[in-house]
């Protein structure tokens, strides 16, 4: 039970990426107060937070709404993984878990970063929902889904955290550790999502 544990760890780590998110903090909140940088990280990660455990409670309900089944949603998620995964290894940014462009540009004229961007869609992103259903619906035991939660609290606390410290962060890691620390999560993350490609198109039954 401990490796779903792990791997739910992993993958949250990469798709909501505290350390990138870390870095987008600082610099959005370098003018702003302490008080006012606790503020905007707790309810960034609160707001967050909710949005996911509603896509895991609810997760089953909105894939019968759609008509998905399990196996294309473990398929076309394992691909949408695989896209972030290797955009990660190269340090690109295509929006599955940053900002775009104009995204930035419109998060600098706000007074309060805590709604948007930094709950969404950095903390909770098109990779981090896609992830945390893809992990509750393949869950096969009560035990399981509440192992995948584990994981994702404890990413999400470990994320208020580095925002908190984010400055100092920064100093630390620098850009050239940050973009190694990205690199090889970035390739646990391509191995993970392949395997649930693999998942998904064996229990499609298309292989026969």
């Amino acid at each position: 039970m401990s490796s779903t544990y792990l791997v739910a760890l992993a993958t949250f780590f990469a798709t909501v990426g505290p350390a990138d998110i870390a870095f987008i903090f600082a610099a959005l909140t370098k003018d702003n107060s302490a008080g006012e940088r606790l503020k905007f990280a707790t309810r960034g990660v609160l707001i967050a937070t909710f949005i996911q455990l509603m896509f895991a409670f609810l997760g089953n309900q909105i894939l019968d709404l759609f008509g998905i089944t399990i196996p294309a949603l473990r398929t076309g998620g394992g691909i949408l993984l695989l896209l972030i995964g290797i955009d990660m290894v190269f340090a690109r940014h295509s929006g599955g878990t940053s900002t775009t462009n104009k995204e930035d540009a419109e998060s600098r004229r706000r007074d309060d970063i805590s709604v948007f961007p930094m709950a969404m869609p950095l903390l909770a992103g098109p990779g981090s929902i896609s992830a945390v259903i893809l992990l509750t619906t393949g869950s096969t035991t009560e035990t399981e889904f509440w192992l995948v939660l584990a994981g994702l609290l404890s990413i999400m606390a470990l994320t208020w955290v580095m925002l908190l410290m984010a400055t100092p962060i920064q100093r630390l890691l620098g850009f050239t550790g940050l973009s190694v620390v990205s690199r090889i999560v970035g390739i646990l993350l391509v191995a993970l999502a392949v395997q649930f490609v693999f998942d998904g198109i064996k229990a499609s039954g298309l292989l026969g």
